[in-house]
């Protein structure tokens, strides 16, 4: 264990311990709940300037070619530092680089391949990603869409509304937001979502 602590903080594998460090902290403060799995995201498609678009569009081939923007930043950044660090660490320890020249030309060449690494490991993960990013804008598409009430609720009580789409209808599992009350058959809207219970805030739609 020793010989690990110092070979990780040899000189040659610093940037590789230090960003594993920075992941570890970052998914300890989520766990704890200081910050979520969307901390320190990228936009690749924020609006830019017509002329600097061009300058950026290989930027964002590029890293979307590695996964970036399909899967959050941090959640990357995790599944290149580890391979990055054993990497590192490992073929120093193999070759007795961690502290020489040797050590500080392979930084880059590891990164590198450590990329393709992680471009390999996440890719599984990126139809879950795509999947959960369309149910949530289904979602928000449903806001603000009425809705037939199928079973009574109110502020405690939860009921079930069905919504029209183009489809088949849409069951959803439903509160009102204040001390209203909505029976069977009545008509309401969809005003909100709460993730955490999975319900959908509604008002009777006379009271709107």
């Amino acid at each position: 264990m020793e010989e690990l602590l110092q070979a990780s903080f040899a000189g040659a594998n610093l940037l590789a311990s230090g960003l594993l460090i920075f992941v570890l902290l970052y998914w300890g403060s989520v766990l704890l709940g200081v910050l979520d799995l969307q901390s320190f995201d990228l936009n690749l498609e924020a609006e830019v300037d017509i002329d600097a678009a061009a300058d950026v569009a290989w930027l964002n081939a590029a890293l979307a070619f590695l996964n970036l923007g399909k899967v959050p930043l941090m959640f990357f950044l995790t599944f290149f530092a580890l391979p990055y660090w054993v990497l590192s660490v490992g073929l120093n320890h193999t070759l007795g680089s961690a502290s020489n020249l040797l050590g500080y030309l392979l930084i880059i060449p590891l990164a590198l391949v450590s990329l393709f690494v992680s471009k390999f490991l996440t890719w599984p993960f990126v139809k879950l990603f795509a999947a959960m990013e369309k149910e949530g804008e289904s979602t928000q598409q449903l806001i603000g869409q009425t809705c037939t009430i199928l079973l009574p609720a109110n502020n405690t009580q939860i009921g079930q509304a069905s919504v029209k789409t183009k489809g088949s209808p849409v069951l959803l599992n439903v509160r009102t937001s204040q001390d209203a009350v909505v029976q069977k058959g009545q008509t309401a809207v969809v005003i909100d979502y709460l993730p955490e219970t999975n319900l959908y805030l509604i008002e009777p739609y006379h009271s709107l």
